[in-house]
């Protein structure tokens, strides 16, 4: 009776048609076994999802083809080519178009770069030599160039011309004077026979001695009344220009107030300063580049350098002489490089070069054509010159580095490779991306 129940069971399980409402309960409550009829509905409830899923699967596998094949992207499809189980579509991030280029050797000049101000290789300060007269003129502004005893400026001559006409009138008292003792002494020295007494003798020789030592003081105080009116005129000690003016017209300045300034000769001088192992690789007469804040370049050559270090600072100073014609004034404060040496160097465009948590590195191109990517390769910087920059370590002359794109690129990102051309002058000649760089001379 048992086994007649189940077969009727799955008889009616596989009549009822897929996806019709069934009731679990059992149609003919009186008949024994209703437990093994239930047991036959969820298997059968089993087999038909199972069939349902399969199908299903087949059906989004055939779609997934089909859109692949027509957009020219690839699925893959899970547990193998060719069977019946679902298939995920991969998505492949695009590669970044980058530009890339190799290091070169080329030969570089070593330099010593520092800075410092330039300023006046001596610079005079002209004051008054006379006190308490009145400045009448003043002729030269500040920016004159002048020669060598010119006039600058002018004090009132009026009283000490008066007091040199008062000092020669007192002079030609005393001389007057001092002729006629002179001639006592004489008339005094052929009296004999006791006409004069000795006291007498001697006292006419003591006022002639008097009256010459009086001509003598006159015309020392006539010398220095007349040097204070040579002084009335202030002249320039040297040639040059005027580069400070505190002379005012019409005041009373006293004596050895500062009245002017002078560069001599035009002279202008760097001062730079030096790390005591740089000063000791510095020698007289070697030329020195200098940028000015303008960006122009000026000429110098070492004159001397100092003889000590600053205890402080530790820096020493170079001073050398500017060349004349340049835009270089007294105060600015200009970038000098010297050049000591020529070396070789491996080189790459400095676009080449990313900073990286503070440590510098290049994105070199893997040996894969057919899914490039990049890998990041720590560098040690050395020397920079113009848009270029030296590897002292990290690099082969071989290798592929990127030059445009590798600031957005990380590790094992994939690329795609174009021609390009770089800032130093330089263009990529083939598909590689490979660049012809600028040959230095």
């Amino acid at each position: 009776m048992s086994h007649t129940t189940l077969s009727q069971a799955t008889t009616s399980e596989a009549a009822t048609p897929r996806g019709a409402h069934r009731s679990t309960s059992p149609s003919h409550p009186h008949v024994k076994g209703d437990t093994t009829a239930g047991r036959g509905t969820f298997v059968t409830a089993c087999l038909v999802g199972a069939a349902i899923t399969a199908g299903t699967g087949v059906w989004l596998y055939g779609t997934v083809r089909g859109h692949g094949h027509g957009t020219g992207r690839e699925s893959t499809g899970v547990g193998g080519h060719g069977s019946g189980a679902s298939s995920v579509q991969v998505s492949i991030a695009p590669a970044l178009t980058v530009t890339t280029a190799s290091p070169r050797s080329v030969v570089w000049p070593t330099h010593l770069e520092a800075s410092g101000p330039i300023m006046p290789w001596q610079e005079a300060v002209i004051g008054t030599q006379v006190g308490g007269y009145r400045l009448v003129e003043v002729l030269v502004n500040v920016g004159d160039t002048v020669k060598q005893g010119q006039v600058l400026a002018r004090f009132d001559t009026v009283l000490l011309t008066a007091e040199v006409a008062q000092l020669k009138a007192a002079l030609a008292q005393c001389e007057a004077l001092a002729e006629q003792a002179e001639i006592n002494r004489q008339r005094a020295n052929k009296l004999t026979g006791g006409v004069m007494s000795e006291q007498d003798i001697l006292q006419a020789t003591t006022q002639a001695s008097t009256a010459k030592a009086q001509v003598q003081s006159a015309k020392a105080q006539l010398d220095a009344k007349e040097v204070q009116l040579r002084y009335a005129e202030v002249l320039a000690p040297d040639s040059g220009t005027i580069s400070a003016r505190n002379a005012t017209l019409g005041a009373v300045a006293p004596a050895g107030q500062e009245l002017f300034r002078l560069i001599r000769q035009d002279r202008l001088e760097w001062r730079g300063e030096l790390t005591a192992p740089q000063l000791a690789q510095i020698k007289e007469g070697q030329e020195i580049t200098l940028t000015l804040p303008d960006g122009s370049p000026a000429k110098a050559r070492v004159r001397q350098t100092a003889p000590y270090v600053d205890p402080q600072s530790r820096l020493g100073v170079v001073y050398a002489d500017l060349e004349m014609g340049s835009r270089a004034r007294a105060g600015m404060y200009a970038n000098g490089r010297v050049t000591l040496a020529e070396s070789r160097a491996l080189v790459v465009p400095a676009g080449c070069v990313v900073i990286r948590d503070g440590r510098s590195y290049v994105l070199k191109l893997k040996d894969d054509s057919a899914t490039p990517s990049v890998a990041l390769q720590p560098v040690t910087v050395g020397r920079r010159v113009d848009r270029e920059a030296e590897i002292l370590e990290g690099l082969a002359k071989g290798d592929r580095l990127v030059v445009q794109g590798a600031g957005f690129l990380n590790d094992g990102d994939v690329v795609r490779v174009v021609a390009g051309t770089y800032p130093t002058g330089g263009s990529a000649t083939s598909g590689s991306g490979e660049g012809t760089l600028r040959e230095l001379k």
